[in-house]
């Protein structure tokens, strides 16, 4: 059986840009496995990512809402949605370039840009250029001047299932003059379930491929520096349990994971390559996540309150994670971090993989059938 889409209406929204209301469309991809992706045209969001575990109990492992009201209601946890033109912070809203200081909006106390500014990726709707069993693709062109970035920057996103339960995501940009973009989704997980909250998250154990992470002060803006992970509650090179891990930040000012982890040697590589893995051995589902670029931002849901979501779930603190891939945060103010720049004969890519697996560990023991 071959990979199926289905289309239907999700809901009304306003064009941030028009003012005019516009129909939202889902859609969904489906997979021989009882694998299916939803993903909607507000932000290219990834609304849903259902998948059978070990004993064929279908969940979504995917955090988001049923209705457009409650994504434009809860916008400041950018649940599920696209961050551009920059994702992560730009420090105090602004950067040099070519001799030419460029300000862009702050969104965040006045102070820096977060996640490209008031109206960011997650908020426009992007319009659908291809809807098949081969992918959705989404487009969305950003003004010149949005937010404050210079350049019309057209962006692509790809959304693609296979039969192994993996999720391809591609993001593509070109732009009419030099700029800045470094783009990602914000989509929040839990292998136990999307409602299952913090005793879920803490069953899982997480294993991240980095050495060190992106040094940031009070306010996470990266100071410039690379910091090692050796000795510290950011060494996840080894699998560690959730549970025991998130107590290790009870006196510190940050309560849990929020940072930026370099991967791949901290360069953009021609392929993906596997960065992070996280098991949830109750289920024994698993969530490998590959990638072409330098960095990914794991965070623990530290700042969510008791949002109500789909099928009146409560989520909590610490009820999900997210893996940002990524390049570094405010790299356009740091010359020494991978570049964020795009001038007009480039092509930004950025690809990343979802690969959902079933790893049935505790069948080793039992089962003795070749």
């Amino acid at each position: 059986m071959s990979i199926t889409l289905e289309e239907e209406i999700f809901g009304l929204a306003v064009n941030p840009f028009t003012k005019s209301p516009e129909m939202v469309r889902r859609y969904t991809l489906k997979n021989s496995k009882g694998m299916t992706v939803s993903v909607i045209q507000l932000g290219a969001i990834i609304q849903s990512v259902c998948l059978p575990d070990a004993y064929k109990k279908v969940d979504d492992v995917c955090l988001g809402f049923d209705d457009i009201a409650s994504y434009l209601a809860n916008k400041g946890a950018y649940i599920g949605g696209t961050l551009g033109r920059v994702a992560n912070r730009v420090a105090n809203g602004e950067y040099t370039f070519n001799d030419m200081k460029v300000s862009v909006t702050k969104n965040i106390q006045d102070k820096f840009q977060l996640h490209g500014g008031f109206i960011g990726f997650d908020s426009v709707i992007w319009e659908v250029v291809q809807k098949s069993a081969e992918g959705v693709i989404f487009r969305h062109v950003s003004p010149h001047g949005h937010e404050g970035y210079p350049g019309k920057l057209t962006c692509l996103i790809t959304y693609q299932l296979d039969n192994e339960n993996r999720l391809w995501v591609r993001y593509e940009a070109t732009t009419d003059r030099s700029t800045m973009v470094n783009l990602s989704s914000h989509a929040y997980f839990n292998l136990a379930g999307h409602g299952s909250g913090a005793k879920g998250l803490s069953e899982h154990t997480v294993e991240i491929a980095s050495d060190q992470i992106v040094d940031t002060d009070e306010l996470q803006i990266p100071t410039g520096k690379l910091v090692d992970v050796n000795d510290t509650v950011f060494d996840l090179r080894l699998p560690v349990l959730m549970r025991d891990r998130l107590m290790q930040f009870e006196n510190r000012q940050i309560k849990g994971y929020d940072n930026c982890f370099v991967v791949n040697g901290g360069r953009v590589q021609k392929s993906v390559a596997k960065v992070a893995k996280i098991v949830h051995p109750p289920s024994c589902r698993v969530l490998e996540v590959w990638t072409d670029q330098p960095g990914m931002q794991f965070y623990t849901a530290n700042n969510l309150t008791s949002i109500v979501g789909k099928n009146c779930t409560k989520y909590e603190k610490h009820g999900s994670f997210c893996v940002e891939t990524e390049k570094f945060p405010d790299a356009m103010n740091h010359p020494e971090f991978p570049s964020i720049s795009l001038e007009p004969n480039e092509k930004y890519r950025h690809d990343v993989l979802y690969w959902f697996k079933v790893e049935e560990s505790w069948k080793c023991c039992c089962n003795n059938d070749p």
